[in-house]
């Protein structure tokens, strides 16, 4: 009897596609440690789906990052909470008079330093105290589920932080609840994401900006 006859064989197609994967996997972790990488580029750091992690699509992030410069002024002070890929490509503008934080939940993103603030919005206020109150020209947040709890929870961290402006990014479903808890009304401007999402994004914001 031969022993082999009990373990379960892959069939020769599943086992192309796993090599398949395997292999991409390799490439990518060759080119991030390849000297012409890019670690601000969008997608260095892979979704993580399992955290509600979607990518905005390369267009939308510098049209969302280059809203943020202009809304903030020069020398001004940029917020991204749980938007990591609008704080990625505000960082490939290198050489603008402004300065950017990231606000997240994913520990991954800690590779970005200082600028890096670990952040819970079930914990809302729970922030450096080197992060003072209405200290940001603006904040950007796009929370990371459509819930009303999230978005109210979020929206405590987003009105302690900002001096006035506000652009957030989320579900057309949350328009009510956005206006109730922020003031922000939405936008003409559709953010897409690098994969299509099933649920209709949107961007709101609570001052005049270029995004109509």
């Amino acid at each position: 009897m031969d022993d082999d006859d009990d373990i379960p064989q892959l069939s020769s197609h599943t086992l192309a596609a796993l090599q398949e994967f395997y292999l991409e996997e390799q490439q990518r972790e060759g080119m991030k440690t390849s000297q012409g990488f890019n670690q601000y580029s969008i997608g260095s750091i892979e979704e993580n789906w399992q955290l509600s992690q979607f990518w905005y699509s390369d267009e939308t992030a510098s049209c969302l990052a280059k809203e943020a410069v202009l809304a903030a002024g020069k020398g001004g002070r940029i917020a991204c909470i749980s938007a990591p890929s609008v704080y990625q490509k505000l960082k490939e503008q290198d050489g603008e008079d402004f300065s950017v934080c990231i606000l997240e939940y994913d520990r991954r993103f800690s590779v970005y330093g200082e600028e890096f603030i670990f952040y819970d919005y079930n914990h809302p206020l729970d922030l450096p105290e080197n992060l003072l109150p209405h200290s940001f020209d603006i904040v950007i947040a796009d929370p990371p589920y459509l819930s009303e709890e999230c978005l109210q929870k979020t929206a405590e961290t987003i009105k302690y932080l900002t001096k006035g402006k506000i652009l957030l990014c989320t579900g057309a479903v949350m328009e009510e609840e956005a206006a109730k808890h922020l003031g922000v009304k939405m936008c003409k401007f559709i953010p897409k994401h690098s994969r299509n999402l099933a649920n209709e994004f949107r961007c709101y914001v609570n001052y005049a900006s270029g995004l109509d």
